[in-house]
């Protein structure tokens, strides 16, 4: 019943949800568009279709670039791992751009393969926490599709209304909003008494689009408050994640298994990998 607006960073509510006019700041994601070019893209997923795609859950196929887990035991080993793939370099060197990945070194890369005639979906979930760190970047290729984001938390989201009459621009949050009462008389709210407007998290969910191509990072609340899903009605056409996650602080520096973490790191990117 939202949408991400990267421009803003707001989640806006959507025209035609109760929620319309009404917006709140969600933190955490980095979307840059046309991360990579077309022919990058093809030459990427040509690669990619040299080795076999294994069986995946919910109707997906995946390629895994990573040590061998197992995170009910929280396990960790590099079994057969070899590195990342080669044509990974080039994309690993263009994120050192991206103003949210300073220092971001991938430990793992999972591709997974989408299509519609397999019904491919992932229900809502975290990523672990105990081996992967703050930020999960994913590069979309060959369709767009809608990362889904829901909370379960019992707090409650302020709302405030995006457009305000007076200045024509987005009021700053924390900033008054319209009663629902305000809502019902059928006036524009400019003569209606102001109060918060507070919703139950639990009520909202929020779409981010992702176009063919694109980058995207999610961090903070976004990757620790709010579970991400991909459902089957926004699966198009053929669609290809790639996802790199790094290291969380108890395998980095100064962590309890910082050796084992470096020794991994040292694997990946060495960039001489095939899917394990």
């Amino acid at each position: 019943n939202f949408t991400y607006c990267p421009a803003t960073g707001l989640a806006k509510g959507n025209e035609h949800s109760e929620f319309a006019g009404w917006a709140f700041p969600f933190p955490g994601v980095f979307l840059a568009e046309e991360f990579i070019s077309e022919d990058e893209e093809s030459e990427i997923v040509e690669l990619m279709d040299q080795d076999d795609w294994k069986p995946s859950q919910s109707g997906r196929k995946k390629q895994d670039y990573g040590p061998k887990v197992n995170f009910k035991k929280q396990r960790l080993k590099a079994g057969s791992f070899s590195g990342l793939p080669s044509f990974s370099k080039k994309i690993v060197a263009q994120m050192k751009a991206c103003s949210v990945l300073g220092g971001f070194l991938p430990v793992e890369q999972c591709n997974l393969d989408y299509m519609p005639e397999r019904g491919s979906a992932i229900d809502p979930h975290f990523d672990d926490w105990w081996l992967w760190g703050e930020r999960l970047v994913s590069l979309n290729l060959l369709s767009k599709t809608v990362l889904s984001m829901s909370c379960d938390s019992e707090d409650s989201i302020q709302l405030f209304p995006t457009f305000s009459k007076e200045n024509g621009e987005f009021s700053p949050p924390g900033s008054f909003t319209q009663t629902s009462a305000c809502k019902n008389s059928g006036e524009e709210g400019i003569d209606c008494i102001l109060s918060p407007r507070l919703v139950p998290s639990k009520e909202v969910t929020v779409a981010i689009h992702l176009p063919r191509r694109s980058l995207v990072v999610l961090y903070g609340d976004a990757r620790y408050t709010w579970k991400h899903a991909i459902y089957r009605k926004h699966i198009e056409h053929r669609r290809i994640c790639v996802t790199f996650r790094e290291l969380s602080a108890e395998f980095s520096a100064g962590g309890r298994h910082e050796e084992l973490g470096k020794e991994l790191l040292e694997i990946a990117l060495s960039f001489q990998g095939r899917p394990v």
